[in-house]
Formats: structure tokens, C-alpha cells, sequence
């Protein structure tokens, strides 16, 4: 589990028209159900509505729309198309942003969202309105129609157990800091879940703090304050839940003067997060297959707009607060660190040696054998 929202209000009020009837058959009969008039009829000319949650985590713009795009694309034969838009981290602009795709008639949602309890009510609206919801990364909370995801409560795990790893004999020698994510995020509460379950008993948690919208300059003024409370010379290691966070952490320790670095946890593999561990300042960061929930997310929206039974497509179901047995996907994930980066990042062809391996970086990647 980071920018650049796309101007894709103008591009939704502009194709308002273009798509006038494309979802009339999408109304439900007297009962709330899906007439038999509705999407069963559609074909590969179909409109898929991508909702992101913000842009400041990079995985979201660089690699799940552009992912997202070009399996709608291949399972409509080039027909089919998505309308992107971006809350950039604000759960009222995402709510009007789910009554602009209604409005103009997608055909199937994909929502992230940025606050899963407060989207229910427009996720209620799409529902009542025919269209199909998938949520993507986020449990959604109301009548959603299907879920991907990776194993939220197993990242914690990754991150505990690596960070306990690193920490070796030295885990209570001092205190650690520990970063979770935005309380509005239920993926947060996960990884919280996950991480305390192998670090409780085992370390001593000097300080730990929620950190708000997830953001990195949160994130290091909430490091400051720790700093300042334990003592730099007492912190033996840091759980950050992403990487983003981390980058913001590990600006603070150094800012503290505190060296060397002590073990940092990271996740969603970003490039610059991929570049500290090579450079030692990062422990680990959590690696997920991308290119596996963007794809998965994509056909499930296609085939829902097209009215298809989603079948074999989920592998589980889960039940968030509002909705039980939601048809689901639910992918692993993988401890990055400076040892399989060949075997991950750049075997899936998510990043390229010489993105990671900039001049700055080029002597600690000749170390690790990355050329």
C-alpha cells in the first residue's frame, strides 16, 4: 500500500451528453432489483467510473488507473472506457464526485475511499440508481457489489515481524514509535491489528500515534514530537505503516541528528521508498502485486456493467459493517527489502533499474548487484 489529479471534472461534465441513454436500462423495478431491461443488454460500449482517494500516495495515479484503463480497454475490445477522477484526500468532494458519474450514467463504479463509513450514502445512491459498485482497496461500506483487496491484517504481520527482525536481541533495549495510518481508513485499522499482534510483549512502544489523511508532514511532526518525548538516544526502531509516512519519519531522525538509522517499516513500494532501503536509511516496505489488484478490480466492473455473473472472478467473501458476504479477492503480499528487490519490483516490471539506481544511488545499487 502515493501525484497528479487529472482535470476530469471538466472531462465528465463534457461527455454528459455523449452518453445520454448508455445507462437507461440500468433503473430498478419496484422491488429495488435490477429490471431485466438493465445491463444484461450491454455490450463492450460501456463507461466505467474510477474514483481514487488522493494522490499523495504514488501507486495510485502510476500504476492502478493506468492499469485499471487498460483492462477495461482489453475486455471491451478498445470500447469500453473510464472516467477518472481524484478527491485528493476529501471525502465531501469524493460524495459530489459519485453524484457526477451518477448523473452522467456510468455504467459500473470503481470507488476508493477516502472515508469508508461516510461513503455509504452515496454508494447507497449508485445502488438505487443501477449502477454496480466494486470497492477497490477500501471495504466500502453500503450495497457494494464486489471487493479486491490484499490481506490487510497479514500486512501488519510483514511489518511487525520484519521490524523485529531487524530489531534482533536489541527489541527491548529502548522504545519504538509506532506510525499508523489515518483512523478513517479501515486498511489502517488492519495493519494496527496485524503489526500489534507481533510486536505487543515483544517491544516496548514508547509513543504511537494515528496519523491524519496519512500524510507524510503528519507523519514527521508526529516523529518530532516523539523525538522530544523519548529521547533520540531511546528509540531502537519506528513502524511506519507506508511509506510515505516513512519518508517523513526518517526526514525527522536525521533532522534529530540521530545516527545511525534505526529500522524503519515502510509499505506500497514506492520508488522513493525503494530507493531508501537500497540506501539503507528504510528496513522494508510492503510489496503488492499491482499489477494483479488493478486487473481484478477492472474486470469485475465489466462484467457487473454488462450484466454478467462475476462466477470463478471471486475467490471469498467479506462483510464490512453495512453489507455481508460481499463476493471478494483478497491477494497476498510480499516483504520488500534490499534482498529481493530483483525478484519483485523489477521482475513484475514495476519499476527499471535505472529509475531506482539514479547517480545518487548508483554505488549502493552496484552493492546489491541491481545493473
Amino acid at each position: 500500500m502515493n501525484t497528479r489529479m487529472r482535470r476530469a471534472a471538466v472531462a465528465v461534465a463534457a461527455t454528459a451528453m455523449a452518453m445520454s441513454l448508455a445507462a437507461c436500462g440500468s433503473a430498478k423495478d419496484a422491488d429495488g432489483k435490477k429490471s431485466t431491461e438493465s445491463s444484461a443488454k450491454k455490450g463492450d460500449d460501456i463507461t466505467i467510473g474510477l474514483l481514487l482517494p488522493e494522490n499523495q500516495t504514488a501507486r495510485y495515479e502510476k500504476f492502478d488507473k493506468p492499469l485499471i484503463e487498460k483492462k477495461v480497454s482489453e475486455l471491451t475490445n478498445g470500447k469500453g472506457k473510464v472516467q477518472y477522477l481524484n478527491a485528493k484526500q476529501d471525502a465531501p468532494t469524493q460524495a459530489q464526485q459519485v453524484d457526477a458519474m451518477i448523473t452522467n450514467k456510468v455504467d459500473a463504479l470503481i470507488v476508493d475511499a477516502v472515508n469508508s463509513a461516510s461513503i455509504k450514502t452515496s454508494v447507497q445512491k449508485a445502488h438505487d440508481a443501477g449502477i454496480p459498485v466494486v470497492a477497490f482497496d477500501r471495504l466500502a461500506e453500503g450495497p457494494i457489489d464486489s471487493y479486491v483487496s490484499f490481506d490487510n491484517v497479514q500486512v501488519g504481520h510483514v511489518q511487525g515481524k520484519a521490524l523485529l527482525e531487524a530489531l534482533g536481541d536489541k527489541a527491548k533495549s529502548g522504545e519504538i514509535v509506532m506510525m499508523n495510518g489515518a483512523i478513517t481508513d479501515p486498511n489502517a485499522h488492519d495493519f494496527k491489528t496485524g503489526a500489534h499482534a507481533e510486536l505487543d510483549g515483544k517491544v516496548n512502544i514508547g509513543k504511537e500515534y494515528d496519523t491524519k489523511d496519512w500524510k507524510p508532514e503528519n507523519a514527521n511532526a508526529n516523529m518530532d514530537a516523539a523525538i522530544s518525548a523519548i529521547g533520540k538516544d531511546k528509540i531502537v526502531g519506528v513502524y511506519s505503516a507506508n511509506d510515505g509516512m516513512a519518508g517523513g519519519i526518517i526526514t525527522a531522525l536525521k533532522a534529530a541528528g540521530i545516527s545511525p538509522l534505526p529500522p524503519v517499516t515502510g509499505q506500497d513500494a514506492e520508488l522513493a521508498g525503494v530507493q531508501r532501503i537500497v540506501a539503507g536509511e528504510q528496513f522494508m516496505s510492503i510489496y503488492k502485486p499491482y499489477v494483479q489488484e488493478g486487473p481484478i478490480a477492472a474486470e469485475m466492473a465489466v462484467k457487473l456493467a454488462q450484466g454478467k455473473e462475476l462466477g470463478s472472478l471471486t475467490t471469498s467473501t467479506v462483510d464490512s459493517p453495512t453489507t455481508k458476504k460481499v463476493p471478494s479477492v483478497i491477494l497476498p503480499v510480499v516483504s520488500l527489502t534490499k534482498e529481493n528487490i530483483q525478484d519483485t519490483v523489477l521482475k513484475d516490471g514495476i519499476y527499471q533499474v535505472s529509475e531506482i539506481c539514479t547517480p545518487k544511488y548508483k554505488a549502493a545499487c552496484d552493492k546489491l548487484g541491481l545493473k
